[in-house]
């Protein structure tokens, strides 16, 4: 008989970072515990066709075409309280369209639960006030802010990116010695030290010249082939990575730009290995995800962050900004401004490479298994 106990890990595809955080608690769990079977669940794949296009796949296209729009969304439910007739109704439409979570709990008998979004927690957090749902849960916030919708009773604990965000955390009425400041977590990969050389052959790049990494998102978010077009006008020695993520279309505008600036542009589609590719970059472009970030942090990787979205990548923006590991560009012209002088002032790339490595947590997921598995 199998004496292993179970460890089941619940996100859900509304963006890639609450699943990019759950692959790395199940990564870590299945490297550093043998005693541990751990499994990793993206909720959208137990519920309907419609429902995970209205909850998942909308809240991209809001983001993307609507950021206003949804930075309103953000700040009106934080504000709504537990027991306002909206939450209530969303709640109801979720209860009907999660019912298989109760299907996988049966099947799975998990021995401790940890929730990377909010939804597996607010569904958990139900099942045990009626006792239908006995072991612990707990609950890992993946961006460097915390919002009303987290917060739920019954939780053994929960897992902030930082002091701010446990602080946030106590004053919406969770116990403190509930809260335990981890970072966010990222793949053990980011924890190892890889040749800037044997990356850069990998992906057939000049190891020694500045190199910049632009990164759209999982999702393939934001214009960056018009982004990148800009910056090459510059003249300085450089060279750039241009990841569309699983954007199919806009990797294939960024390839028709490379062919006109060969040895100066390398398109990049979706990878598993982005460790590998931050590893031999000198600065990276990004929208400031809570997972992306974190990635760079734990690698020590300065950034310049564009286009955050309104709400959580704002919050996460602020953090970076006022800590020094990130400069903001509002426009192309104020990227290629902050670009420039980077590349003349390598001190001041320096002193922002060393203040995110100050800031990083390469082993966020060991803290948080550590205390769930009671080590």
């Amino acid at each position: 008989m199998d004496s292993k106990k179970t460890l089941a890990i619940f996100s859900v595809s509304a963006g890639a970072g609450h699943v990019r955080a759950g692959e790395a608690l199940k990564v870590c769990a299945e490297r550093n515990y043998p005693d541990i079977h751990a499994v990793h669940l993206d909720l959208m794949t137990i519920v309907p066709a419609l429902f995970k296009k209205v909850y998942a796949d909308s809240y991209i296209k809001i983001v993307e075409s609507h950021p206003t729009f949804w930075g309103y969304l953000y700040r009106h439910s934080d504000r709504q309280k537990a027991d306002s007739p909206l939450n209530k109704l969303r709640r109801a439409i979720e209860r009907l369209n999660t019912r298989k979570i109760d299907d996988t709990l049966a099947q799975l008998k998990p021995d401790f639960v940890i929730c990377t979004h909010f939804l597996p927690a607010e569904l958990l957090s139900r099942m045990i006030k009626n006792k239908t749902f006995f072991n612990p849960v707990w609950v890992q916030v993946t961006d460097f802010d915390i919002h009303s919708m987290w917060i739920h009773e019954h939780m053994n604990g929960y897992f902030a990116a930082n002091e701010e965000v446990a602080c946030r955390m106590a004053d919406r009425g969770l116990n403190p010695s509930n809260i335990h400041v981890t970072g966010i977590p990222v793949m053990p990969a980011f924890s190892e030290k890889l040749s800037r050389q044997i990356c850069a052959a990998e992906f057939g790049v000049d190891p020694f010249k500045k190199t910049l990494l632009m990164m759209s998102g999982g999702a393939g978010i934001g214009g960056i082939e018009v982004l990148a077009e800009r910056l090459l006008t510059i003249k300085e020695d450089f060279q750039i990575i241009a990841s569309a993520g699983r954007n199919q279309e806009l990797l294939e505008k960024i390839k028709a730009l490379a062919s006109h600036h060969p040895g100066r542009l390398f398109p990049l589609g979706f990878t598993t290995t982005v460790e590998r590719i931050m590893a031999l970059a000198d600065l990276v472009i990004t929208k400031p995800g809570g997972l992306t970030t974190s990635e760079c942090l734990a690698v020590g990787l300065p950034m310049i962050v564009v286009s955050p979205i309104p709400g959580q990548e704002e919050r996460n923006s602020d953090f970076l900004l006022e800590n020094g590991a990130a400069l903001k560009a509002y426009d192309s012209a104020g990227l290629e401004y902050k670009v420039r002088m980077l590349l003349k002032n390598p001190d001041k790339l320096e002193e922002m490479r060393k203040k995110a490595a100050a800031l990083g947590k390469p082993d966020a997921a060991n803290k948080v298994l550590k205390i769930v598995l009671g080590e």
